[in-house]
This record gives C-alpha cells, structure tokens and sequence, in this order.
C-alpha cells in the first residue's frame, strides 16, 4: 500500500511539473532561449502581492492549464515583479534587474503591463490587464507576432 502511494505521489509531482509554467527572471536567459527556439518574450510587469489586477491576471491567464500548455510551446514568459511585502522581498541583484527592465520597457510604470518582445528585446506589442478567457488573450499575444 505504501508503495501504491508513493508511485501516485510521484506521478502527480510529475505531471504538475510537466505542466508547470517556466518564468524566466534574466532579460538575457529569455532572449537566448527565445533566439534558439524561434518564440517571442512575453514580459510581464508585476506587483505580486499589492496588485489587484496584476493578481487577477496571473488567477485568471497565467495560472490557468490552458494558458500554460500554450506557452510552454509558443512563448518564453519572464517576470519582472515588484513585491511590497518584507516576506516576498526579492535580491538586491533581481530587483536592480527588474528596476532596469522597468526602465527601458515601463517607464510609465504601469501595473500590470505585458509587452511582447521579439528575441532581441525589441518591443512588438503591449497589454494589460483584460476580462477575458486564456484563449482570448493568447489570441491578443499572437496578434503582436504576426
């Protein structure tokens, strides 16, 4: 029996992990991969725990089955969050990263902000925040790289 258990709660860390969505947190690591494997950046300007629609948006998009099959295969999602909690404070290194990201790409400083880039970082298209399902939104991303 306890063999029985173990195998199924392999099997389900399998699966959630097959599954799981890759955020990238290095502009430089995402345009490596997005240049070897043809894909567009999807970079997503967050405030983690203090956002309301940033946290709607990863609840409603970025969490869902649907939108995460589909980027595993079609996209390199990287994160720039700007937590305020102590509890969720990145490293001094990420957050000059992130600061520098905001810089170039959000220098509004709008939150959420999604910008789709191409593999050498160069800007296709921009969006936020939307009611509306994971394939719509995978529909809008799509319309920035055609």
């Amino acid at each position: 029996m306890k063999k029985v258990i173990a195998a199924l709660i392999v099997m389900i860390v399998s699966i959630n992990t097959i599954i799981a969505q890759e955020w990238q947190t290095d502009i430089n690591v995402a345009k490596e991969i997005a240049s070897k494997e043809s894909k567009p950046i999807i970079l997503v300007f967050q405030g983690s725990d203090w956002c309301a629609p940033c946290i709607k948006l990863d609840r409603e998009i970025w969490s869902t089955e649907t939108f995460k099959k589909y980027a595993k295969d079609n996209y390199v999602m990287l994160k720039a969050d700007f937590p305020r909690r102590k509890k969720n404070i990145l490293s001094e290194k990420q957050t000059k990263a992130n600061a520098l990201l905001a810089e170039k790409y959000n220098k509004q400083g709008f939150f959420p902000f999604v910008v789709v880039l191409d593999s050498n970082g160069q800007v296709l298209g921009e969006s936020s925040y939307k009611k509306t399902t994971p394939e719509n939104y995978i529909k809008e991303l799509n319309a920035f790289t055609k």
